[in-house]
């Protein structure tokens, strides 16, 4: 089992740092392309982003059962909520979305040269967490993606969880995006992700993992009070959900 998980992260790694340099080739390319055409640069840059997930959850990733994909809107924007246990859990959602979609990121993430140049050819933000005023120039930058018709993604958590099962409460202000452009919000709850990494690094095991894309939850319209209110209700209702997926299909 050891020489397994030894050479599933070997070949998991190598995948990474092979998809990282044809990433880079990808961008200079679709750069040139982008001088006459932005809609295809934008357009080659996602599907190589996608694809290039798609393979590293392939390779290192768990035994998905994917709920409610169907539920992702493909005819306007809509920001997605979901729980944050590992890395992985950008390679799966990504890799899954039928549109494309920038994610709000940790600040950390633009240190790394050449991820960071691919993050950004897919709209994602960088979220310092430490600096309010920069935290705010964050927010405004996904509400300017949105009312220019790109889906975004964030973890409420503002920060991976480190207990299995569990929900750090939930940051009203990661939903502003949402409420300030009434585009809807898509929640996204993943179950035993912590199980494929994180819970015994440096090794990559293949364990179940759930995922499942809740209906819409329309913010056109929505008053203060109930905008006050989704944060909290929508966290419970996503632990019920993860405790239910968990049973069914983790421990079932």
């Amino acid at each position: 089992m050891f020489v397994l998980n030894f050479i599933r992260l070997l070949i998991t790694l190598l995948a990474g740092g092979i998809v990282l340099l044809g990433g880079m080739l990808v961008h200079a390319v679709t750069w040139v392309i982008g001088l006459w055409d932005k809609a295809a640069r934008d357009g080659i840059r996602w599907k190589y982003v996608r694809a290039a997930l798609k393979l590293i959850w392939f390779l290192g990733g768990g035994k998905t059962t994917t709920i409610g994909l169907e539920n992702v809107p493909t005819d306007r924007p809509f920001l997605l909520v979901g729980n944050h246990r590992s890395i992985f859990d950008i390679v799966l959602t990504a890799s899954q979305m039928p549109v494309p979609v920038g994610f709000i990121s940790k600040q950390e993430l633009a240190g790394v040269p050449v991820l960071r140049v691919l993050m950004r050819d897919i709209y994602c933000l960088f979220l310092n967490r430490k600096d309010p005023r920069e935290g705010l120039k964050t927010i405004l930058a996904a509400i300017d993606l949105l009312k220019g018709g790109h889906s975004m993604a964030i973890y409420p958590e503002g920060t991976r969880n480190k207990e299995e099962g569990t929900m750090l409460p939930f940051h009203a202000g990661s939903f502003k995006p949402a409420f300030k452009t009434e585009v809807p919000i898509v929640p996204v709850t993943i179950v035993n992700m912590g199980d494929v990494f994180e819970d015994h690094l440096p090794w990559l095991r293949y364990v179940p993992v759930v995922i499942e894309y809740g209906k819409p939850i329309e913010t056109a319209g929505m008053d203060r009070k109930a905008q006050k209110e989704l944060p909290n209700k929508l966290r419970e209702e996503m632990l019920e959900l993860y405790a239910r997926n968990r049973e069914t299909y983790v421990h079932g």
